[in-house]
């Protein structure tokens, strides 16, 4: 594909994101498309085809601790299947870099299965290196982790 059928901007409202549901791992509410993007230091780019269709996307979050610099984390990167293989997803990590960099950051870092080849393959050749010391961990049920005898939270 030539990268002239395709642009990468931000999303223009909360339903572009809505539309674009397919790219996301679950269905993408008009409500919590709102709040990430009113949210200080959180940015989504979309990669949109000449039609205005979402093929690619690529979110971020601003983070930033007492004695350290600003860092991007790449929250999520993901592109239509369809629309694979053809640049777009470098050329969205690109672009939040650029949005990183006119924020103040001075590093980007993200997180990905050992066995995402692709995703690996696509970090690579931008210049990002695999720590492999790190690991990750996560609380997926917080309430129940946190709280003795919670089993659901409601907000």
């Amino acid at each position: 594909m030539d990268p002239t059928d395709w642009t990468i901007g931000p999303p223009t409202n909360p339903s572009e994101l809505v539309a674009a549901s397919e790219l996301f791992d679950f269905p993408v509410s008009e409500h919590g498309a709102r709040e990430f993007l009113a949210m200080p230091g959180h940015r989504l780019l979309l990669a949109r085809t000449a039609d205005g269709t979402a093929v690619g996307f690529v979110s971020g979050v601003v983070m930033r601790h007492p004695d350290k610099q600003p860092e991007m984390f790449v929250y999520e990167l993901g592109v239509a299947e369809s629309h694979r293989r053809r640049g777009i997803a470098a050329a969205l990590l690109r672009a939040l870099a650029l949005e990183a960099l006119a924020l103040g950051c001075t590093g980007m870092w993200t997180g990905t299965e050992r066995g995402n080849v692709a995703a690996l393959a696509t970090y690579g050749s931008l210049g990002a290196t695999v720590d492999d010391e790190s690991v990750f961990i996560q609380w997926a049920a917080l309430a129940e982790a946190f709280v003795p005898g919670t089993t659901s939270f409601s907000a």
